[in-house]
C-alpha cells in the first residue's frame, strides 16, 4: 500500500495537491514500490534555507530536499520538502507554470527516495533520463534550457548538487539528506 500526506505549510491555495500526490504514486509504482509512506511538505524558501541547513550544512535556499527514513517491514519511508518560492521563480524562468515546476520537484525528490543518486556523472545521467521519462508519462514535457538567463550571475543562477551549472532540467540544488 503507498501512503502520500502532503502539508500545504504556505498556505497557498494554488497548490494542485492531487496532482503531487498522484506523481509520487506513480514514480513509486514505476519504480516497482508497493508498499511506501511518504511525507510531502510545500514550503516557503525560508522554511527550506532552514531545512537546509539543520540537515545538509549548506547556507541557502534549494528547490527540493529528500529525506529517505529507511524500510520498516519492507515499506518504504521518507519525506520530501518543496519551495513553492524557488517554484514561482523558476517557473518564470523556464516558460511554465508554477505547477508544473512543482511537478518536477516531486517528481525528482520520489527518485532520491527510490534510490536514485545525482553526486556522479553516470548516475545523473541516468537519474535524469528517468526523470524526463517519468515527466513525459505525467504530461509535461521537460524543459532543458531557461527561456530568459539570468544575466547578473552569467547563466543558471543555481547549481547543480557537483557545484557545476545545472545542464539539464533537474532540480538545480536538489540533494538527499541523510
Amino acid at each position: 500500500m503507498i501512503h502520500i500526506e502532503l502539508i500545504n505549510e504556505t498556505g497557498d491555495s494554488s497548490v494542485d495537491r492531487p496532482r503531487l500526490v498522484n506523481a509520487v504514486k506513480h514514480v513509486l509504482q514505476r519504480e516497482s514500490i508497493s508498499s511506501a509512506e511518504i511525507g510531502i511538505a510545500v514550503v516557503d524558501d525560508s522554511r527550506i534555507h532552514e531545512l537546509n541547513v539543520q540537515y545538509l550544512g549548506h547556507d541557502y535556499p534549494t528547490d527540493v530536499l529528500s529525506f529517505p527514513l529507511g524500510m520498516n517491514d519492507q515499506t518504504l519511508q521518507g519525506e520530501i520538502a518543496v519551495s513553492l518560492d524557488t517554484a514561482r521563480a523558476e517557473a518564470a524562468r523556464y516558460g511554465w507554470s508554477v505547477q508544473d515546476e512543482l511537478l518536477l520537484y516531486v517528481v525528482h525528490g520520489t527518485l532520491h527516495l527510490a534510490g536514485y543518486d545525482d553526486q556522479e556523472e553516470a548516475a545523473a545521467s541516468r537519474m535524469q533520463a528517468r526523470q524526463g521519462e517519468l515527466l513525459v508519462q505525467l504530461g509535461l514535457q521537460p524543459r532543458d534550457e531557461p527561456l530568459q538567463e539570468d544575466v547578473s550571475s552569467g547563466g543558471r543562477s543555481l547549481n547543480d548538487v557537483t557545484g557545476n551549472p545545472a545542464t539539464s532540467r533537474v532540480p538545480s540544488q536538489s540533494e538527499e539528506a541523510n
